[in-house]
């Protein structure tokens, strides 16, 4: 028996038969409380009738009644309002600080054994599997399961929008410069986000708006800054972007980042931040003001052409500086931008949507979502091979998210497709 099953029992009153405390008063339940993930008593501001007496305070929670003690709660005045203590097993009565004996119910008998079984068989599998329900599942309705990704898509949101709100505090409220940082955080990819996000931080976006129609001048800058354009070079681009850049860096007093930050080894040759960072440079100058164009640009076809550039014409032949290799074009993929868009984009959408109080927005954020195709990962995959397949980039996110927060922790209780399968 464990602890968190005890308290899911009782958040949910999935009890049967009637109650009564240790020395035999009825206990009526009105409102179970609110439960508590924090340090404290296990539920707040319940409402129970123990015998003729209505009390409204606080429920603890313990296998055993002796825990109080172990759990040393007698010298903690947090639970001096305690009005019930629930466990499995009564093994010693409880005396609070103002010598009022706890009254204790005693559950053991109230739990169908069907619902331990079932519990014990989800969080703990014969084998040990990526998703402990997944010899479950099909007894939870498909409508159900879209409902619960329906809400999971929403958590994911607000659980990215905190980096979203840190940016936006480091710019001191400047929506154009967060979504500039969070576009460049994410165009490095898990490899490069730090240095991309650094690159950003250290180029104005007034410096860049300024050479807005002449995108070599943007690349110099920003390769520059990167700490890319040290040294000799053989090639004549490399070379001229070096020219520009010094030309840039003493008008306005830059400073680079560190070369050696940045990551090519196991890269694959279109991630390099070489090929990153002029693809950047050329989303920079095709547009006046990302922030303010991407917020009248609501559907996700529109997006997806918005972010499709190329590197420039050097890096055809190019991944890196002086380093020849055959002709291919350095688009960025349809995947990537898929990408930028569901990481950065439209987390900075939804939040936009909450602090302005404008529900429109934070239903375009989910909307853009629904009108791109799902991601391929491991994760995914696993959810696939469970028989739960996405249908768009929403159910997708939903599912990381449910992955990530509940399976990954084996944390079925507070998921509601455990619930679903723990009480049909």
């Amino acid at each position: 028996m464990s602890e968190l099953f005890l308290q899911y029992v009782w958040q949910h009153q999935l009890l049967e038969g009637e109650l009564r405390t240790c020395d035999g008063l009825v206990v009526k339940v009105e409102k179970p409380g609110l439960l508590n993930r924090d340090s404290g008593p296990d539920f707040f501001d319940a409402h129970l009738r123990i015998g003729d007496t209505l009390w409204v305070g606080n429920v603890e929670v313990h296998v055993h009644s002796s825990d109080w003690n172990l759990h040393k709660h007698s010298t903690d005045h947090a639970y001096d309002n305690v009005v019930l203590h629930v466990v499995y097993v009564h093994d010693t009565a409880i005396t609070l600080q103002n010598c009022r004996e706890l009254p204790t119910l005693c559950i053991a008998d109230n739990i169908q054994n069907s619902l331990w079984d079932n519990y014990e068989a989800l969080v703990h599998p014969p084998e040990p599997i990526p998703i402990p329900c997944v010899n479950h599942l099909h007894k939870v309705s498909s409508l159900y399961v879209n409902s619960a990704l329906e809400r999971l898509t929403i958590e994911r949101l607000e659980a990215k929008c905190a980096l979203v709100r840190q940016m936006l505090s480091d710019s001191r409220g400047n929506w154009e410069q967060c979504c500039y940082w969070l576009l460049a955080h994410y165009f490095g990819g898990k490899a490069n986000s730090f240095p991309f996000e650094l690159l950003a931080k250290s180029t104005d976006m007034g410096l860049l708006a300024r050479w807005r129609d002449k995108p070599q001048r943007i690349e110099a800058l920003l390769m520059g800054q990167a700490g890319l354009l040290e040294g000799f070079f053989d090639d004549e681009y490399p070379r001229q972007l070096q020219i520009d850049y010094q030309a840039l860096r003493q008008g306005a007093n830059l400073t680079p980042i560190a070369g050696y930050l940045w990551k090519f080894f196991r890269l694959r040759p279109n991630n390099f931040p070489t090929i990153r960072i002029s693809q950047f440079a050329r989303l920079i100058s095709q547009s006046h003001g990302l922030f303010s164009h991407l917020l009248d640009t609501p559907e996700a076809k529109q997006l997806q052409q918005f972010f499709d550039v190329a590197a420039s014409d050097y890096w055809t032949h190019h991944y890196q500086f002086d380093k020849p290799s055959p002709g291919k074009p350095k688009k960025l993929g349809a995947s990537f931008v898929d990408v930028l868009i569901i990481n950065a984009w439209v987390p900075l959408l939804f939040e936009y949507g909450n602090q302005h109080g404008m529900q429109e927005y934070k239903d375009q954020a989910v909307s853009i979502l629904e009108q791109i195709k799902p991601e391929s990962n491991h994760i995914i995959r696993q959810w696939s091979n469970a028989g739960v397949r996405a249908q768009n980039a929403s159910q997708s996110q939903a599912l990381i998210q449910l992955y990530q927060s509940h399976c990954n922790q084996h944390d079925c209780l507070r998921c509601m497709i455990g619930y679903k399968i723990l009480v049909p």
